[in-house]
């Protein structure tokens, strides 16, 4: 009799283990979700066929900001999920001249680019709960200078990518 109470202990035991497992698992994997880059628009940055991890709740009381690269929604090839980095942010103006990108009159220094030099000619103050983002490799990116992205909606955000997961050799954050 103590050996079936003991059994029944023990598989009660388990069973609390693997509930606990598995809304662990479920939470995290609603938290963080990896996403994978498809093309070369962020070059050098990131790179096609890299595995990322996004924050999904990094803008939940918080706001993306300059230079943030983020996961958004976009109806580009039939709607999939972009990955950008913001340029931008409400308020701004936006201007990129002669291959140069001015934020609200000022230079940017983007070490991060492919290339030091953005096609396209851009002027505009970027609207309230709208995002102005670009590709690092600004001479192979569809990004927001072109209509066919435009400027991306707040709640279009996904997340906030964090790390790169794969390739292991270039881990970063």
């Amino acid at each position: 009799m103590i050996e079936k109470k003991n059994w029944k202990k023990e598989l009660l035991d388990w069973l609390k283990v693997g509930v606990v497992a598995l809304i662990l698992s479920i939470g995290l994997t609603q938290l963080i979700k990896p996403v994978l880059v498809v093309g070369d628009s962020m070059n050098n940055t990131l790179e096609n066929r890299n595995y990322l991890l996004m924050n999904r709740i990094a803008y939940i009381g918080d706001k993306p900001e300059a230079k943030d690269i983020v996961v958004f929604k976009s109806e580009v090839e039939g709607g999939t999920v972009l990955i950008k980095r913001v340029i931008g942010i409400p308020d701004d103006h936006v201007v990129i001249k002669d291959g140069d990108v001015f934020i609200n009159d000022e230079k940017q220094t983007e070490s991060y680019i492919k290339e030091d030099f953005s096609i396209g000619d851009v002027d505009i103050i970027v609207p309230k709960d709208k995002y102005f983002v670009m590709g690092d490799n600004r001479q192979g990116s569809l990004d927001s200078r072109f209509k066919e992205v435009g400027l991306v909606p707040e709640d279009e955000i996904i997340g906030k990518v964090f790390t790169r997961l794969l390739p292991f050799q270039k881990i970063q954050s």
